[in-house]
């Protein structure tokens, strides 16, 4: 299914919604909204494939994607990706291809920033790269974090993927928390390097105890301290 494009103008207000772009003033955001495309994907569809030369730094900025890659027969989810954060922007800025494909997991709009110009237009504006030098350190930190938490007991893997995306959702209440948006017990064990069979197990037994409740829309964390205190503890 073919994206829905979306016209180069509209473009500003999403340069605003991204964090990296954020550190630049108006001005130079408005230098850099002419070069953007601004696409919409349906749910399921390709955003890009695995091994096809990047050309654009790419970034989320409404719905969510994620990033799988073929191995052994079955697609290992690499990461989820929600609004304002980047999608393969690493192999376009290297010239390199994608090493992995990014999916939309629901209706997604995807800013895309041509790489050639884009560096281009920092080399007339040479002041614009400071600042996004520091959105591009804040992402780094992330990524370690995230590599952090594929080590440990399996239960602390899965506890910290679930209060991860309750943190990234910002849909805290109180001492609650909701994921608003469905990951099958594939992919939850793709994403903590695990089987399913474990993913499974793990979260009846939490949905029993009361940890965490899975519904047809997501995820619910009734008691985060409590789940935080389980996964410490494991």
């Amino acid at each position: 299914m073919i994206g829905i494009s979306v016209t180069v103008g509209s473009s500003l207000p999403h340069l605003g919604a991204v964090p990296l772009f954020q550190a630049l003033d108006a001005a130079e955001r408005s230098v850099l909204a002419p070069l953007c495309r601004v696409r919409v994907y349906d749910r399921g569809e390709t955003i890009f494939e695995e091994g096809v030369t990047a050309v654009d730094l790419s970034f989320v900025v409404l719905g969510r994607a994620k990033i799988v890659k073929a191995a052994q027969g079955r697609d290992l989810i690499l990461g989820l990706f929600g609004p304002g954060e980047a999608i393969g922007a690493f192999a376009a800025m290297e010239g390199k291809s994608y090493p992995a494909t990014a999916v939309a997991l629901e209706p997604t709009t995807v800013l895309h920033v041509p790489e050639r110009s884009f560096f281009s237009i920092l080399a007339e504006h040479p002041q614009m790269t400071r600042r996004l030098l520091q959105g591009l350190m804040l992402r780094q930190m992330e990524l370690t974090r995230r590599l952090a938490d594929l080590t440990g007991p399996v239960e602390y893997r899965i506890g910290r993927l679930l209060l991860t995306l309750a943190e990234r959702m910002d849909k805290h209440a109180g001492e609650s928390a909701e994921i608003p948006f469905t990951l099958s017990r594939q992919e939850i064990a793709d994403l903590t390097a695990t089987t399913i069979e474990t993913a499974i197990r793990v979260m009846s037994r939490w949905g029993k105890e009361g940890l965490v409740a899975t519904h047809p829309r997501g995820f619910s964390i009734p008691d985060v301290a409590a789940l935080r205190k389980h996964i410490e503890e494991t």
